[in-house]
């Protein structure tokens, strides 16, 4: 039985307890999603946006005319970079939430058949109406973690998960404040932005470390050239050099995607805080402090899925969450 907003720890299943019940269930049928066409052609503006900043670039410091001049084809650079770039960050996007659920082994909550299921679908659907987005699907995942995540591929097909851990060691109040900053996620369209980021940088790492590739090869093979006066083709050193620029382009880029990642914390913090409340809020986090210092376990089952989470390893540039005590810090400082 779920206890008072001031009262003890929310009920989990147990020994001395009635288990949960959960009704196994699967993302509804696809269906014609206005929002995610929007998606979509938000993508291809990105797309277009970006080959235009980097033709730019290339055209204004020559390299169109020396990566020609080295047997690559300048466009065909520009096009691959492109759709690897963005497709592998779009194809993540629409199935995260169909991954997430067999990752974590997700028990949607259908029909609530308990007074904590009742409970736990009712408040997100109250934070929903407050946020202004559609009902998203509920559910549990068993771990002893205590955390919960946010995923879809738009705001009408989102999921809301919580762990079992989370429901062992926290109080009502506190993981109401959980939920709405998992509701602040999907409001936000955070999903969305952070892979339209990933998407652009992958881009950028993807054609700049050919170009390096090129340099490194040129340099290796000298002035060798063929009857026409062109290169005589990439060797060893366009494979080696383009390998290495593209982990250390790569690094660089996770330093930008965590930083975002970071900030969009502080912004789901504050929105939480005004669905909620800033004392459910601040109680989370609180208690989030208390469990990671008694050596609280972290569940890495999905990595892609880290940046979602209410909470994960932080402290460092490559974190994707800042310090529990700055956000504390953050929300307490709200006026």
């Amino acid at each position: 039985m779920v206890h008072s907003k001031t009262g003890s720890l929310l009920p989990v299943a147990g020994p001395a307890e009635t288990p949960y019940l959960f009704v196994r269930g699967l993302p509804s049928a696809p269906h014609f999603d206005p929002e995610l066409m929007k998606r979509i052609t938000l993508f291809a503006l990105t797309n277009i946006a970006v080959l235009v900043v980097i033709s730019i670039v290339v055209r204004a410091l020559g390299l169109d005319r020396w990566i020609s001049a080295h047997g690559m084809s300048y466009t065909g650079l520009m096009v691959m970079s492109m759709v690897i770039g963005f497709s592998g960050s779009l194809f993540s996007l629409l199935i995260s939430k169909w991954m997430a659920i067999r990752a974590y082994s997700i028990e949607l909550i259908k029909t609530p058949s308990n007074s904590t299921e009742q409970w736990l679908v009712q408040t997100v659907r109250e934070q929903s109406e407050k946020a202004g987005i559609p009902m998203p699907d509920v559910g549990v995942y068993d771990s002893p973690e205590a955390n919960a995540f946010a995923t879809g591929r738009s705001r009408k097909s989102a999921l809301v998960a919580v762990s079992s851990g989370l429901l062992h060691q926290m109080r009502q109040r506190e993981v109401e404040g959980v939920l709405a900053h998992e509701v602040a996620h999907i409001a936000n369209g955070d999903m969305v932005t952070m892979t339209l980021l990933q998407g652009v940088l992958n881009t950028f790492v993807i054609f700049f470390s050919r170009v390096i590739g090129l340099l490194v090869d040129s340099f290796l093979q000298g002035n060798r050239r063929d009857e026409e006066g062109r290169s005589s083709g990439t060797g060893i050193g366009f494979f080696i050099g383009s390998l290495v620029a593209q982990i250390f382009l790569g690094l660089l880029a996770s330093l930008v995607v965590m930083a975002y990642s970071r900030r969009r914390e502080f912004a789901a913090d504050a929105m939480a805080a005004r669905i909620e409340g800033r004392d459910a809020m601040v109680g989370a986090l609180q208690r989030l402090k208390m469990i990671h210092e008694g050596g609280g376990v972290l569940d890495d089952r999905s990595a892609s899925l880290a940046a979602f989470k209410i909470s994960h390893n932080y402290g460092n540039w490559f974190a994707s969450h800042p310090p529990l005590d700055d956000r504390i810090r953050a929300l307490q400082q709200t006026v």
